[in-house]
């Protein structure tokens, strides 16, 4: 299993959850102040519990059907996988709500293919990784997150972690963690 399949997240990952989250947050007539921190409460400026119910409606909406690629994920993913034959498998803390998990499968199906991802996992909104992540302990496989709590959750699980960068996780990197900009820099270390 290690040598051919890589788990990742989805959102700021394989797609850019962040933009499309921006969009749908301008379109009520809400504006980021901040953009280089996680918690997206602080860069709105509004309390914690709304920005959750801002983020469960968004995540259990059509709009997570039309989520773009992140950065390179379409060419370097679909190389892994037609060149060099690495399968997917997708963790993802979306919503437990069965019609956005469908949502979630399609867009991610209609961007990257049918074949390359064959497991997408959709978990609760926030959700921790901890258990989803429990099958393929000390298996050695790649593990591609943005949060490095949960990059971290992968290395001391025994995988192979690596943290896609962004201006909101700079500030908070493991200094033995292995960072990428981009899916080219990742694909250039796996091959």
């Amino acid at each position: 299993m290690k040598n051919k399949v890589i788990i990742t997240d989805a959102d700021g990952v394989i797609l850019d959850w962040q933009y499309s989250f921006t969009q749908w947050m301008a379109r009520k007539g809400l504006q980021p102040h901040r953009t280089d921190l996680y918690n997206l409460a602080l860069c709105y400026g509004i309390g914690s519990v709304d920005m959750m119910r801002y983020i469960t409606e968004f995540n259990n909406s059509a709009s997570v059907a039309f989520v773009p690629p992140f950065r390179d994920a379409m060419k370097y993913i679909k190389k892994l996988h037609e060149e060099h034959g690495y399968v997917f498998h997708c963790i993802t803390s979306l919503s437990l709500d069965p019609y956005a998990g469908a949502l979630r499968i399609q867009n991610i199906r209609n961007l990257f293919g049918t074949t390359a991802f064959e497991k997408i996992v959709c978990l609760d909104t926030g959700a921790d990784k901890h258990e989803a992540l429990e099958p393929y302990r000390d298996s050695g496989c790649i593990w591609v997150e943005d949060k490095p709590e949960n990059a971290q959750l992968g290395t001391d699980m025994g995988l192979d972690s690596y943290l896609m960068a962004h201006d909101h996780n700079s500030d908070n990197i493991p200094a033995d963690m292995a960072v990428v900009n981009n899916w080219k820099e990742l694909y250039e270390r796996i091959t």
